[in-house]
């Protein structure tokens, strides 16, 4: 896929390559406008510096040293100190997938030509992503303002050959390498930073919004998965359709709750799993069943309000300071701020949350024989075997663990540089914390998938609908029905991988011939 750049176009689709592993590239390039704008904004760099004009960021020092002058012959090596002295980042290094999604958008922010970085700079950047080239980059150490600074200082310090960096394998996945090595292997010299450029490349919110992309991506695939899942799960408990009826939907005034009844009544069509029990004694479902429009549809309303935020951000300016070629002009501001994000990403992870806690609810449903009617822990000899009772334990593990991750990061602050930057946003944990949830969630719904479709093995005689078929028959072309006790860790995983591959949806949406909505 090759993505042309002008700091004004870009969408969260385009990120999707990213998720398929060095085996899927993205190549990038700059419109002939945004060239031009770098230049102008780099013109106006060199302005200034020839002026003498003290203005920070161009001829001063940073944060509460801001009122130190810098000579010219030393302003390469202030931004070089500059990077050098904020790669603090510590703990795990950040996917690679989403140090790439990173890389895409500090280019797409730089080419609207506010920044002031030489035209020469970007496009090294250019021939090293379009290469594979990709730092290694810790995940801790931004407070999300200025910017992501130590994880964007990594990035860019690999660039100029100092820290590790990564290369395809031919194998879908990375090798791991100095920069410096990694940088002679695709042919390109380290960069030597000049004024201003530093600053520009390590000031902004990419970090946190190239983690929330990727994380929106994946959420929007599991808005689909969790009401396939659940439909697959209405059909192994007997449940009702009546629940979903559109009339409802438009009552309520919601287009999530719609949107999830339309997926289900679908998945549902000519069921006779439920055909055979309208006249049960039973009068009505629990709420985990009963109330999916409303859960399933209210994540839905946040995934749809965060991704109309990330719609503007993708695009977004986010240095400081902010050139403005046209009237000659160097401006302070704070676009470095993740505020806007961080919000956002903590309003997700808690609706993701709610995923996980009605899911582990239809296990329960699922596993307990007083509830499901059908046999304990979904065995065909319970007792000698225990099936699938701890998959309900693990699931209630990860829905409890989500809601310790769920303490929004954005209500944090912690004032950095001798209070010269009194207040910060966190946002690039918010991101890392939705991104773990979601983690959480695909499993707890790999688990109820595995407890769906074995449900569904007890009245097999009795056609499902389609697509709740399609969900049962997707499971079964890489985890067979439990018979006796064995490893079940290994079922959890090629579920989730399924679920999370998105072919579990792709499967699906083939039975329909429609797509499921999100």
């Amino acid at each position: 896929m090759k993505l042309r750049l002008d700091g004004r176009s870009l969408v969260l689709d385009d990120f999707a390559p990213l998720l398929g592993g060095s085996d899927r590239p993205l190549s990038l390039s700059l419109t002939a406008d945004a060239k031009k704008a770098v230049a102008r904004a780099r013109a106006l760099v060199d302005r200034v510096v020839d002026s003498g004009e003290v203005v920070y960021g161009l001829t001063t020092g940073f944060g509460r040293l801001k009122n130190v002058a810098i000579e010219t012959a030393d302003l390469a090596a202030l931004q070089r100190n500059l990077v050098l002295s904020h790669c603090c980042g510590v703990g795990d290094p950040l996917p690679f997938e989403e140090v790439r999604a990173v890389m895409a958008l500090r280019i797409n922010g730089l080419s609207r030509g506010h920044s002031g970085v030489r035209p020469e700079l970007l496009a090294t950047w250019i021939e090293l992503f379009n290469a594979g080239f990709t730092p290694e980059v810790p995940q801790q150490g931004s407070v999300g303002a200025s910017g992501d600074l130590a994880p964007l200082s990594h990035l860019c310090a690999a660039t100029m050959g100092v820290g590790r960096a990564a290369l395809p394998d031919g194998k879908g996945g990375w090798k791991v390498t100095s920069a410096k090595a990694a940088l002679a292997k695709v042919g390109v010299a380290p960069i030597e930073l000049a004024a201003k450029e530093g600053l520009a490349l390590i000031n902004g919110t990419e970090v946190m919004k190239g983690i929330g992309a990727l994380v929106l991506l994946r959420a929007r695939n599991l808005s689909k998965a969790a009401d396939a899942i659940a439909a697959l799960s209405i059909e192994a408990l007997f449940g009702s359709v009546k629940p979903f009826d559109p009339r409802l939907a438009e009552l309520k005034n919601n287009a999530g709750h719609g949107r999830t009844s339309s997926n289900v009544r679908a998945l549902l069509a000519d069921s006779e799993v439920l055909a055979s029990h309208t006249g049960c004694d039973r009068v009505q479902d629990p709420y985990c069943l009963r109330c999916v429009p409303q859960v399933h549809g209210a994540f839905k309303t946040a995934l749809e309000h965060v991704e109309a935020v990330f719609a503007g951000e993708l695009n977004a300016v986010t240095d400081n300071p902010i050139l403005f070629p046209d009237t000659d002009e160097v401006i302070s501001a704070g676009q470095f701020h993740g505020q806007p994000i961080s919000i956002p990403m903590d309003y997700l992870a808690a609706a993701l949350c709610t995923i996980a806690n009605v899911s582990e609810r239809r296990i329960e449903q699922l596993v307990n024989p007083d509830l499901s009617r059908l046999p304990a822990f979904l065995t065909p000899r319970p007792g000698l075997n225990s099936g699938l009772m701890i998959a309900q334990v693990a699931a209630a593990s990860l829905a409890s663990e989500n809601k310790s991750l769920a303490h929004p990061a954005s209500v944090d602050t912690v004032p950095t540089s001798a209070n010269q930057e009194d207040h910060v946003s966190m946002g690039t944990i918010a991101a890392r914390k939705a991104r773990a949830i979601l983690d959480n969630v695909e499993n707890v719904l790999a688990i109820e998938l595995l407890c769906a479709a074995q449900g569904r093995e007890f009245h097999g005689e009795l056609r499902a609908g389609r697509g709740a078929q399609a969900v049962h028959d997707a499971l079964r072309t890489v985890v067979k029905p439990l018979g006796d006790d064995r490893y079940m860790a290994g079922d959890i995983a090629a579920a989730r991988r399924l679920v999370r591959s998105g072919e579990l949806v792709r499967a699906t949406e083939k039975a329909l011939r429609a797509p499921l909505l999100s």
